[in-house]
């Protein structure tokens, strides 16, 4: 019989030998860009050419999955098995609410846990309950999709895994033999939307503007009436909230860029706006509610201290003042799943959707419907047992900081 040791030494290997295999031989990112950017030009076009449709007199339903995290400890038993549960979880979601579009709202993968380059090997996987449904979808990027590899402190114990060797004329790994064998830089936002974009015809996402690197999933989708493709319901801005390869930001420059786009396509702030982001900012900081009085907010878990960016830039400046800004989403707390209100708006956490990640808490979802004429937006959670509450009208004009 073989020692647990070997076991772990044999399955980590062969992981790590199947998946590389299957890794995509990148030229330059930016050359790859411009090619599946010519393939995929009515996804990356203006923002008009990205609409999404409503039919007339229903809702359309959004399914919030946040912080998924596959990947975790792949070279364990435990780690696949948690990414089994997640997929269970989204499965139970989608069948239970059976939502027109899903957003996933970042930390799709712990790319710091995946000894491989290409995490969009399991980037695939954490998508594929939505894709095999045949449901749209867009991304963000949470703060461990583009970690890189940190090897585990007990690896180099007497009784640990041991890592693959890199050839010793290697100036630094991923570098010698066209990286296989020695590929633990990690993956690059730039790479894993490239690959989302090239393998899936459902996906809604976008690299964003160039001038907005390295921060990527900047863009904005419309929903609009079928009858009337010039009647639009809502705007649904995403952004990179960053973490990762770089600080835990909103930048003054992506700020600038949502003032441009939102002054051009709803000058007068008549169509309302939906907001999505991975890392809360410092305005959730103020609308924390205290463990003994939750005031206004509504939800179930208010365990955590709010973890917010590192910095405002001015972007919630510029939300604050426009009226038609009805709500912001995000992940990153796994112990939060409230929705506050604040001044012209609400702030909202999704709830933890993976098994992946920190917290024993149960699993479930931030469900969205919005409706038309008039217009409004409600939302709850549907918990992995198929639970559903924290109910709340998100359009609702009487609202108290």
């Amino acid at each position: 019989m073989m020692s647990p040791f070997h076991i772990s030494a044999i399955a980590l290997i062969s992981l790590i030998l199947r998946l590389i295999l299957t890794v995509h031989s990148y030229n330059s990112p930016l050359d790859e860009l411009s090619k599946i950017r010519r393939r995929i030009s009515h996804r990356t076009s203006t923002p008009e050419d990205s609409t999404l449709h409503v039919q007339p007199g229903s809702s359309f339903k959004v399914a919030l999955f946040a912080d998924l995290h596959f990947g975790e400890d792949a070279w364990t038993e435990w780690g696949p098995r948690q990414d089994v549960n997640s997929i269970k979880v989204m499965s139970t979601v989608l069948d239970e609410e059976q939502p027109d579009f899903v957003v996933y709202l970042g930390d799709v993968v712990t790319a710091n846990n995946i000894p491989i380059q290409n995490s969009s090997l399991y980037w695939d996987q954490a998508i594929s309950p939505t894709r095999d449904r045949g449901i749209p979808w867009a991304s963000v990027f949470g703060n461990h999709d583009d970690m890189p590899f940190e090897w585990p402190m007990e690896w180099f114990s007497s009784t640990g895994i041991p890592p693959l060797h890199c050839p010793v004329n290697a100036s630094c790994p991923g570098e010698s033999e066209g990286g296989k064998g020695c590929s633990f830089k990690g993956t690059t936002r730039l790479e894993l939307m490239m690959n989302e974009l090239k393998m899936n015809n459902l996906s809604y996402s976008k690299f964003g503007p160039k001038d907005l690197w390295p921060s990527v999933s900047n863009y904005v989708l419309k929903l609009s009436s079928t009858d009337d493709p010039e009647s639009v319901v809502a705007y649904m801005y995403f952004l990179d909230s960053g973490g990762g390869s770089y600080p835990e930001v909103i930048s003054n420059a992506q700020a600038e860029w949502f003032n441009r786009t939102s002054q051009e396509i709803n000058p007068n702030s008549r169509v309302p706006e939906i907001i999505f982001w991975h890392i809360p900012n410092q305005a959730y900081k103020t609308v924390a509610p205290r463990f003994y009085a939750h005031r206004n907010c509504i939800g179930s878990m208010f365990v955590e201290k709010v973890s917010a960016q590192e910095a405002e830039t001015g972007m919630m400046k510029l939300l604050e003042g426009r009226s038609s800004v009805k709500a912001v989403f995000v992940g990153h707390n796994h112990g939060l799943d409230w929705c506050c209100p604040y001044k012209n708006m609400w702030l909202c956490y999704a709830r933890h959707s993976g098994y992946g990640g920190y917290g024993n808490w149960p699993r479930g979802a931030r469900i969205l419907e919005i409706t038309q004429q008039p217009f409004s937006l409600k939302s709850w959670i549907r918990m992995e047992d198929g639970y559903v509450h924290s109910e709340v009208l998100l359009s609702s004009s009487t609202r108290k900081e």
